[in-house]
């Protein structure tokens, strides 16, 4: 069975009794301690098959140490298998031997590290800054670094109430994000800037206190025209506490009636003047009573209008039409009458 196989349970036997083994992130991890660092590398490479270096980092764990991380890939028979090997230095004394006569391509991932935490990689061949520029000072990806740019000169723009164009408005407190000191502590405004107020804590509500009710919506009765115009609401009488009780619930409509705007509106009946009574004057003209209104006619253009089936069912074939030989029923073929 391969060696790769029997990770992680299998780490104790494959990298040293104190490897841990374990599978972090959907990746094959291995912890192992600073002295077995070199000999944890050298077993990923000549046993495991990892002969491909990803990439090497470090995290800033706090109370415990700097915890350096070595990523590296087995590609023998058409398989990727990844490895992650990881050891912690402490802070005190972050110190840890070069993997650059392992992995060549470690050279440049070590000089980052030793450049952002400080972790110092001993028979490095060039340990130099990378990255930042020259007499810069301190490491920082540390947590403990001081982002000295965010107290000693404002950002540009109005970020927050009170900053900008008016900045003697009120403002509140600003969340400080990690590495940022508070101004009054760390900075050129040391001691100057007065007490930050604290900032009021937000009223919670009231137990018990039962909250608005909503106005329940009802669909129309089945008796209701569809073409109706929605009846408007009457003012309720007061309760006997004085209270209004709630406005009745609108009427509502289905797609097919449309809205109210859409109802063909009914033509106004014309008077039609009444017989004269006998002393000859006529009656008071009494219009006609108007029919109810019927709902707008529905659109032909929907196919739900004008339902047609899928298929239709063949018409049945023709009987075909029979000549009879004997046109004439009183004479025999042949014969006279």
């Amino acid at each position: 069975m391969n060696l790769y196989d029997s990770l992680p349970d299998g780490a104790p036997t494959v990298f040293g009794a104190e490897a841990v083994g374990s599978f972090a992130y959907d990746v094959l991890t291995v912890d192992v301690p600073v002295g077995s660092w070199i000999p944890s590398l050298e077993i990923a490479r000549d046993k495991l098959g990892c002969t491909y270096f990803d990439w090497l980092s470090a995290v800033d764990e706090p109370g415990t140490g700097f915890r350096v991380c070595a990523h590296v890939v087995s590609l023998e028979n058409h398989r990727v298998r990844r490895l992650l090997l990881r050891t912690t230095v402490p802070h005190s004394a972050p110190s840890l031997p070069s993997a650059v006569s392992i992995y060549a391509g470690a050279e440049w991932h070590e000089r980052e590290t030793f450049e952002m935490f400080g972790v110092v990689f001993s028979e490095h061949p060039n340990l130099v800054p990378l990255l930042l520029p020259e007499n810069f000072e301190g490491h920082p990806l540390r947590k403990d670094f001081v982002l000295a740019a965010r107290v000693a000169k404002s950002w540009p723009g109005a970020k927050e109430p009170g900053e900008g164009a008016d900045p003697e408005g009120p403002k509140r407190r600003q969340m400080l994000p990690p590495g940022v000191p508070d101004p009054n502590d760390w900075g050129p405004m040391k001691g100057q800037l007065p007490p930050a107020p604290a900032r009021p804590a937000r009223t919670p509500r009231a137990a018990g206190a039962a909250a608005p009710a909503r106005r329940p919506r009802t669909a129309p009765a089945a008796g209701d025209a569809a073409g109706d115009a929605p009846a408007e609401p009457t003012q309720a009488a007061p309760g006997p506490q004085g209270e209004t009780p709630p406005r009745p619930p609108r009427r509502t409509r289905s797609v097919a009636d449309g809205s109210a705007s859409q109802a063909t509106p009914a033509a106004p009946a014309e008077p039609t003047p009444a017989a004269p009574g006998p002393e000859g004057e006529a009656d008071a003209v009494k219009p006609e009573p108007q029919a109810p209104r019927r709902p707008a006619p529905r659109s032909a253009d929907a196919p739900w209008h004008d339902p047609k089936p899928a298929f239709e069912d063949p018409e049945p074939p023709a009987e075909p039409e029979t000549t009879d030989p004997n046109p004439n029923p009183n004479t025999d073929n042949g014969g006279d009458a």
